[in-house]
């Protein structure tokens, strides 16, 4: 069985991204082709479940995942972090293979 999960600082930013936003369900984390090295991760609230959706939950918050995208994801850790100015999801991802210099894309 597939598995994702995220840490607390990944599940509180979740929560907050969706509080404001009524119909939002959670988090949908995908691929797409992109950047030198082959993948990009997309994000976007999801506002519905498909039928290939994967719903994987920490403290009430859900980060959702289609099967095209779950082969490449499986294992990985969601995490939120500071960088400097910057706050952003980072993904600890034992499937990638090879990252691209600035860190925008990967390949499997």
């Amino acid at each position: 069985m597939a598995q994702i999960t995220m840490t607390q600082a990944a599940a509180d930013q979740i929560k907050r991204l969706i509080a404001n936003e009524h119909e939002a369900l959670g988090l949908r984390v995908g691929v797409k082709p992109s950047g030198c090295s082959g993948y990009a991760y997309t994000l976007d609230l999801a506002r519905q479940l498909n039928d290939d959706d994967h719903v994987f939950t920490h403290d009430d918050a859900q980060i959702i995942i289609d099967d095209e995208a779950l082969h490449m994801l499986d294992g990985t850790e969601v995490d939120y972090v500071s960088e400097g100015l910057n706050r952003l999801f980072k993904f600890h991802n034992p499937n990638v293979k090879d990252e691209c210099g600035c860190g925008e894309s990967f390949s499997v």
